[in-house]
């Protein structure tokens, strides 16, 4: 079956889009609201996009009427903090999905802990495994599309999770993290992983 995405519904590029593009990684963005409370909400249109320098993306709706809050955010102060989400901490990233009001901190609601970054005010969440702190570096609205790119100005990874540092190889399965799949399948764990050998080429 062949679907025209010029043609069909919104709704239905979404479950067509999400339940084969997986798994998705997924970026639990933490960002400081107007009065300084700590907002933090799972996006899983969320990647690396380079490292010369260090990009991520992320894709983030509107609601109906205004922007989501961690969009708002990241616009007004320029900078957010993305942490990656470890199993144990599964349930409480899909909790900080509720449509909290923008005045509420899902932080405070949830019981999660937060550290200080190094780089940028919005704090890291206490107990992920990793965290990429990022600066706003440009906000582009295609559509309805919100896409914003993040300048990685330096990472946090736990120290048991690296393998070298010097080389900046991490231990990927000990990081135990999930991933965001689509229709019913709901998330997936990533840590078993397989290794293949790539092929050379040989000049005949």
């Amino acid at each position: 079956m062949f679907f025209d995405f010029q043609s069909i519904q919104a709704g239905q590029r979404y479950k067509l889009m999400t339940g084969l593009i997986v798994p998705r990684p997924i970026a639990w963005v933490t960002s400081l609201h107007a009065d300084g409370k700590v907002n933090v909400a799972p996006f899983s249109f969320f990647n690396a996009i380079g490292t010369d320098p260090g990009l991520i993306v992320l894709g983030i709706s509107n609601h109906p009427d205004r922007p989501k809050d961690t969009a708002a955010n990241i616009e007004r102060t320029g900078e957010f903090v993305v942490n990656l989400v470890p199993k144990q901490f599964a349930q409480a990233m899909s909790d900080s999905a509720t449509d909290y009001p923008p005045n509420v901190s899902e932080v405070e609601e949830l019981g999660l802990t937060t550290l200080p970054s190094t780089f940028v005010q919005p704090p890291r969440l206490a107990g992920v495994p990793a965290a990429f702190e990022c600066k706003l570096e440009r906000s582009l609205m295609i559509g309805e599309n919100r896409v914003i790119f993040g300048l990685v100005m330096g990472a946090f990874v736990e120290d048991h999770k690296i393998r070298d540092a010097e080389r900046g190889i991490v231990d990927t399965e000990a990081l135990q993290l999930v991933g965001r799949m689509g229709g019913l399948g709901g998330y997936t764990h990533t840590d078993h992983t397989f290794q293949l050998e790539r092929k050379k080429y040989q000049p005949t």
